[in-house]
């Protein structure tokens, strides 16, 4: 129970947490990734960030998921499903780069979204122009491979333990269309392999921060040490 006066620890991890992402390029538009495993609480732990900035942030905040910007079911599963397609064809990156973040970089509007993977059908939401000095946090999986290293000016990796993993309000949890088990309801297998190839492509890239968010009341946010190259085995293993 929490004492009168003090704030539950998680929202405390989570407003320490948004002033070092606010501190990121000061004064002008700049872009977070959140990323890690699905299942791990990424898409609650961002709306949670977006809620509470405007109490306590002095420039907008706004978000946007990965899973927006799936390649259509066809795409997808064009060379099997497997964990190297997955990993490989999951994910539409030239137009998060066209619709999201080349836009943004520019000072223009961006579409938050462009495939519905729940219905895989194209969509096409208003576009939003963020202010001048907005931060974008970007949410999902895979966003700290080689490829997309030069899109974000700072990296959170979100863990939690397999035996404290929360229920996932992820975005990859939707119900599955008829005959298609999902993008994120895959074999156990497959999500597995496509995790460690994931893993072994992005563990010499150190995020910038990591969230340990295996207990969800109690969540740790960790500032990795450059020094200690170890931080990727101790997160990946949560």
């Amino acid at each position: 129970m929490t004492a009168p006066g003090f704030l539950p620890t998680r929202q405390l991890v989570l407003v320490d947490l948004l002033g070092l992402m606010l501190a990121t390029r000061p004064g002008e538009r700049a872009v977070v990734a959140v990323d890690g495993p699905a299942g791990v609480g990424k898409t609650r732990l961002v709306g949670e960030l977006v809620a509470i900035a405007p109490h306590v942030a002095g420039r907008e905040v706004l978000s946007v998921s990965v899973d927006g910007f799936h390649h259509p079911r066809a795409r997808r599963d064009a060379d099997g499903r497997t964990a190297q397609t997955h990993y490989r064809d999951a994910f539409d990156y030239d137009a998060l780069r066209r619709r999201v973040l080349r836009p943004f970089r520019a000072g223009r509007e961006i579409v938050t979204a462009v495939h519905d993977v729940a219905t895989d059908h194209a969509v096409q939401p208003d576009p939003i122009e963020p202010g001048e000095d907005a931060l974008l946090i970007v949410e999902g999986v895979f966003l700290r491979r080689p490829e997309l290293r030069g899109e974000w000016d700072a990296t959170c990796l979100v863990t939690a333990s397999s035996a404290g993993t929360p229920p996932c309000g992820d975005a990859g949890l939707l119900s599955s269309a008829a005959g298609d088990e999902g993008p994120h309801h895959l074999s156990d297998e497959r999500s597995a392999g496509a995790q460690r190839l994931y893993q072994q492509q992005a563990r010499l890239w150190q995020p910038t921060w990591i969230v340990d968010n295996s207990d969800l009341q109690r969540p740790e946010l960790i500032v990795p040490d450059p020094e200690e190259p170890q931080w990727f085995d101790e997160a990946s293993q949560a």
